[in-house]
């Protein structure tokens, strides 16, 4: 049922080994800089396919300016604007144009950062049910900033438990008969599954699909594809609609995160279809509330240690997995030992049925 190279986290499993060094500890994730972590050899997705033009719009990885634009149709990413005098060299992340090495895939423009010869569209991540060549409505996509670290935005939400408490009022509080949370992980994603009997039903869903019964059985997943800092999110309400979420926290600076989301609501009913993509700014505002005033506390030096619960299995793993990236880039391997473009469906439940592209 799961990919192979998904790995269940076992209590035993302390630990990452990076190449060439010691593993990293558990207790390491007490050190978490999350402003520090630069990845590198990577997709990043900066836009909406339709919101690149003819005129040049601005965009930026880690502070590094990226101006997209379409020449004759075709995506184009350099980091200069093509109408300026160029009196500042190129860097070490274009091509000797100055420009970025791009592709177009699931209705969003990708820019890869890092060594531009090593770019290669297997390294993609799965989005199994964004239709490839895109098309969704617009009202199904949006764009919403963080102030906050990008890993701070996704450790956040993985935490699946957190959305009972914080955004109770759109998809349910945390009371339900049963719960089980299981964590698997490879070398480039961590996963996050979440079960639920008889959980409160969802408000959204109670007022938008029309959901009668007060409870719903929930399948929640949030799987991260640590390099590109892109999340996917996959819920199966029964009774009630999928709901299915690209959620990427690009880094435009080390403390700034921009998120083009896109939420596939096609096969829901029409009221709810159009509503829940919307819910999204709810949602991330106040996910905003909490996390903006987490980043600059971590730029502080403190001997306070981060406080943990039973349910942050996948949280930790997230730390010690994107660590462990950092420190083998850091020695100068770039390579990929996990295949992020296999199709992932299996491992968050998707009803394959709904998405044939």
């Amino acid at each position: 049922m799961l990919e192979t190279a998904d790995r269940p986290v076992s209590h035993d499993d302390n630990s990452a080994a990076p190449s060439g060094g010691s593993p990293i500890a558990l207790n390491a994730i007490n050190r978490w800089v999350p402003h520090n972590l630069v990845m590198r050899d990577s997709w990043f997705p900066v836009a909406h396919n339709y919101s690149v033009t003819g005129k040049p719009v601005r965009r930026a990885i880690y502070s590094h300016p990226i101006f997209l634009w379409r020449d004759n149709g075709v995506a184009v990413a350099s980091e200069f604007h093509p109408n300026e005098r160029i009196a500042r060299d190129k860097s070490e992340f274009t091509n000797a144009q100055g420009r970025y090495p791009v592709m177009e895939h699931y209705g969003v423009v990708w820019v890869w950062f890092g060594n531009p010869l090593a770019a290669d569209p297997r390294h993609l991540p799965s989005l199994p049910f964004l239709p490839p060549k895109g098309g969704l409505p617009r009202h199904m996509t949006a764009t919403v900033r963080f102030e906050s670290a990008a890993p701070i935005s996704l450790e956040n939400l993985i935490d699946l438990t957190h959305a009972d408490f914080l955004h109770a009022d759109v998809v349910g509080d945390e009371r339900s008969d049963s719960e089980t949370v299981e964590t698997f992980y490879d070398s480039e994603t961590v996963t996050m599954v979440r079960t639920c009997v008889n959980k409160s039903v969802a408000p959204v869903m109670k007022f938008f699909s029309g959901i009668k019964q007060p409870t719903q059985n929930v399948r929640q997943v949030i799987r991260i594809y640590l390099r590109s800092h892109c999340a996917i999110a996959y819920g199966r309400f029964s009774p009630g609609d999928d709901v299915p979420l690209f959620h990427p926290c690009t880094p435009e600076t080390r403390d700034r995160t921009r998120m083009e989301m896109v939420m596939n609501t096609s096969n829901a009913g029409l009221m709810f279809r159009h509503v829940m993509p919307k819910a999204g700014y709810k949602v991330s505002r106040q996910d905003s509330y909490m996390t903006s005033p987490q980043s600059p506390r971590y730029m502080r030096h403190t001997d306070r240690k981060d406080l943990h619960s039973k349910f942050d299995q996948a949280g930790q793993r997230y730390r010690m997995a994107m660590m462990d990236i950092a420190d083998r880039q850091a020695k100068g391997d770039f390579a990929y030992r996990d295949n992020v473009s296999a199709d992932c469906s299996d491992i968050i439940g998707l009803r394959k049925e709904l998405f044939q592209f």
